[in-house]
């Protein structure tokens, strides 16, 4: 038997032109080894706008087809095509993540069926997911899709952050922007593992909001003493590993200098090199989708790479990688809580303004897609 699932699509065409619609699709039955799960929300985190918009203009945003059959378009500049290539003229499944319940299950996989899990592996933005086991988490029986749906791509980032820091001889980390849902969990996972945390926001309230659960180093970025209070952090805590989600800009290359600028003053002589303490940056982001700006003054010990967590996932331990689902299913309600600002059904994700008000990434902001509604 099959069954119908629509399921939210993104294609680019040669013309330039981004093309979402909801694309109606045949789900088979389970077979072995396999779930079918009945989605029942799934967020709209940074990490999916890249698939869902690309680099298109949202001031050319046009809706078109019907409430019940929605179609937006919006324009692609042909310098951003090139970088396009390999999906031009492919229809692309989009979200990353979600959560929904088990209303189907292969032979082997029957005690399953009623059981609400988390899910991760794209395509999450649909009515009906096929999906292995291996890629859920089992939810407690009284837990909600809201509280399920965010539990890989932030929980899983955060504690990759601490997995990469033990793994590369780090004792302490940088990290911005701070105030992010992701940036609350590395708060509340360095408190109770007593990991020295540099946090750097953009706002007097955003300071007050990570104090707020337990932050001890909290830096102000808009503050005009800022270099200096970033200096003085990264001295009480060591921190020499950063992990930047903006990207653009000089964010990147100011946590290198702070760095450096710790490292100087703890030598004894000088060394036209710069200081022997090696400075790792990690840009896990594209907030700002700008050039990355370095000005370079912090020596010849440093190096700057990208970080994702599907990637850095492969590199952890299998044994430790099932450990921090443990801990994320565990701590489901502290720790890895998220908090949604709006829940849309999949035709309102359609929906100009809604596009608009998602895409701009703010922090505190986050779009909850709940497939059953409407």
């Amino acid at each position: 038997m099959t069954q119908t699932s629509r399921e939210l699509r993104s294609t680019v065409s040669e013309d330039g032109t981004l093309r979402l619609n909801l694309e109606r699709v045949d789900i088979p039955d389970p077979g072995q080894g396999q779930l079918l799960v009945r989605v029942e929300a799934a967020p709209i985190n940074p990490s999916d706008l890249g698939l869902l918009l690309g680099p298109a203009d949202m001031d050319s945003l046009h809706a078109e087809g019907s409430p019940d059959d929605p179609v937006l378009t919006a324009r692609i500049s042909p310098k951003a095509l090139p970088g396009l290539r390999a999906r031009l003229g492919k229809s692309m499944p989009v979200g990353n993540e979600g959560a929904g319940t088990v209303i189907k299950a292969g032979p082997d996989l029957q005690d399953l069926v009623g059981k609400r899990v988390a899910m991760i592996g794209g395509a999450m933005y649909a009515d009906l997911r096929l999906i292995t086991p291996d890629a859920c988490i089992v939810l407690p029986d009284d837990a909600t899709p809201d509280e399920g749906a965010s539990l890989f791509v932030n929980p899983l980032t955060a504690l990759g952050f601490v997995e990469t820091m033990r793994a590369e001889g780090h004792s302490a980390i940088v990290h911005a922007p701070a105030a992010s849902n992701l940036g609350q969990m590395l708060v509340r996972i360095c408190k109770d593992d007593g990991i020295g945390l540099v946090n750097i926001v953009r706002s007097q309230k955003q300071v007050d909001l990570l104090k707020g659960i337990g932050a001890t180093h909290v830096v102000d970025s808009s503050a005009d003493d800022f270099f200096d209070r970033l200096c003085d952090a990264i001295d009480r805590t060591g921190a020499t590993l950063a992990f930047d989600a903006i990207g653009g800009g000089e964010m990147t290359g100011t946590i290198l200098n702070a760095m450096e600028a710790v490292a100087l003053r703890k030598m004894d002589d000088y060394d036209r090199y710069g200081s022997a303490t090696m400075k790792q940056a990690y840009i896990y982001g594209a907030l700002d989708t700008g050039p990355t700006i370095l000005k370079r003054g912090f020596g010849f010990q440093w190096s700057i790479g990208g970080w994702l967590l599907f990637h850095a996932l492969k590199r952890i331990d299998p044994a430790v990688v099932k450990k921090m689902h443990e801990r994320v299913a565990a701590e489901m309600r502290t720790t890895f809580a998220s908090h949604y600002t709006a829940r849309i059904s999949l035709a309102d994700a359609l929906k100009p303004e809604n596009v608009v008000a998602y895409q701009r990434k703010s922090t505190g902001s986050k779009y909850l897609i709940v497939p059953t509604e409407g």
